[in-house]
């Protein structure tokens, strides 16, 4: 890959696409161009400018393998990296403003939609300059990382060390595994990262959708403060028209993935919104009921997306709601390498759109462990680890009968597992699995693909047994 540095920007490829000698007949080339772009810039601008990734790093555990035409057309589109003002702008097409991501300190980095120039930049939610993540490193563990291993007997220990080590052949469970952190009774028992391609404890990537479970979270600690009540109509005011059936619509409804609401596939219009820039508010809000609420699951982010659009509503104060996440959970938790970003407009991508580490998602097992309670204060209500681990009233059919709670994913013996056994999953391989009959919790992280029947291509519940009998 060449790159060049032109003052405070680095340019990265150097050929822009040709614009097409005919207008074509269909905008769907162009969108896929556009869409494509935008998944380059988001993931350069907060893997370098959050994470400290290099742009070749990004490129080989990111960008290979993500779609056949999306991968054919990122060579061809050239990604102007600024480091000063820290925006990335990609070239897509030459009738068009490229797509442009800018980063800022806590929220990291926002998309703007397809058409936006630089000048947008100006327009995207930012917090004070005086508000910085605390620096925690130097705490005892779970909330800082002194003191946070424990020896094991070593029959268990050598047991544990070879099932860890399997985790990164890439054969065994299969899959490309980044880092591993296993806590059993509140201690790291085993940790190991892949340091030939640079990852080690402090090394922040995506969750994709671990973040719904970091937003049912956030949701949780606004319903122990009194904000919101998750069992009456969610408070948009978009749906308050009398008459407008989506008025009937409640915030567990949405935690459930059963809105009810119109969606054309599992996970539609995520990219869109992710990577085209679409406010969650101009799609989400003004959708339409497809069935009763509470009956059918469908897997969608937007539900997500609307349901922490409910705390937005309940606090009515950007400033106060922007910080919300961190001052009432991450920060607490000592999750300080944690972020979660937002659309142009404000609201959280908390379906996919956060990075995190290892360890903080290890902390975060942790706080589900102990039903919400940390270092003796009550951030979530009680029964909340219960309600989240409770099965929605509809239930997805997938190939491994795994089933769905409030946010996070369900396992059990038919997944060679013991009861009550609920994760925090994402694409690509993300996993803080939650194991209460054994006070463990398993933090797996890696780049993998999903199969041909819609599961992660790691062997997440054999891994886990494995680890349960180890321990053992």
């Amino acid at each position: 890959m060449s790159k060049e540095t032109k003052s405070s920007a680095a340019v990265v490829q150097s050929a822009a696409p040709q614009a097409p000698k005919k207008r074509p007949g269909m905008n769907t080339r162009r969108h896929v161009c556009a869409l494509a772009a935008g998944y380059k810039a988001i993931y350069y601008s907060t893997g370098i400018f959050t994470a400290g990734h290099t742009t070749e790093r990004i490129e080989a555990d990111v960008f290979a393998g993500t779609n056949p035409v999306w991968e054919k057309i990122f060579p061809e589109m050239p990604a102007v990296i600024d480091e000063q003002n820290k925006t990335v702008a990609v070239t897509y097409l030459p009738d068009m403003p490229p797509r442009i991501a800018a980063w800022r300190p806590v929220l990291g980095s926002t998309l703007l939609p397809i058409g936006a120039g630089m000048d947008a930049v100006n327009n995207i939610p930012r917090l004070p300059e005086d508000v910085k993540a605390p620096v925690m490193d130097g705490l005892p563990w779970p909330q800082g990382d002194r003191d946070a291993t424990a020896a094991l007997p070593e029959r268990q220990a050598e047991a544990l060390d070879r099932i860890v080590k399997k985790a990164f052949d890439g054969e065994t469970y299969n899959g490309i595994t980044w880092g591993v952190v296993v806590v059993k009774d509140g201690k790291i028992v085993a940790e190991h990262y892949d340091e030939s391609r640079g990852f080690h404890l402090h090394t922040s990537h995506r969750t994709n959708s671990v973040a719904k479970s970091f937003a049912v979270s956030v949701i949780g600690a606004a319903v122990k403060q009194g904000l919101v009540d998750i069992h009456r109509k969610a408070p948009l005011p978009e749906w308050r028209r009398p008459g407008d059936p989506r008025g009937a619509i409640m915030m567990n409804d949405l935690l459930h993935m059963c809105s009810g609401l119109y969606t054309e596939r599992a996970g539609d219009p995520q990219q869109e919104m992710y990577f085209g820039g679409l406010a969650a508010g101009d799609r989400s809000l003004l959708n339409i009921v497809d069935s009763p609420p509470g009956m059918r699951w469908v897997y969608a982010g937007s539900d997500t997306i609307l349901a922490l659009r409910s705390v937005r509503a309940a606090i009515s104060d950007d400033a106060r709601f922007h910080l919300f996440p961190h001052r009432e959970i991450f920060w607490k938790l000592g999750m300080t390498r944690t972020i979660t970003e937002t659309d142009w407009k404000g609201d959280f991508l908390m379906s996919g759109q956060a990075w995190s580490t290892a360890r903080d998602m290890a902390r975060f097992g942790l706080f589900y462990l102990n039903d919400g309670v940390w270092n003796g204060e009550r951030i979530l209500p009680e029964g909340w680890a219960k309600y989240v681990a409770t099965p929605a009233p509809d239930q997805p059919q997938m190939p491994d009968g795994r089933g769905y709670g409030a946010q996070f994913w369900l396992f059990g013996p038919q997944q060679g597992l013991p009861e009550g056994v609920y994760s925090a999953d994402g694409a690509r391989g993300q996993w803080s699995m939650i194991i209460p009959s054994h006070h463990l919790v398993i933090v797996r992280r890696g780049f993998d693909f999903m199969d041909e029947e819609g599961t992660n291509l790691f062997k997440i519940a054999r891994f886990a047994a494995d680890v349960i009998a180890a321990l053992s």
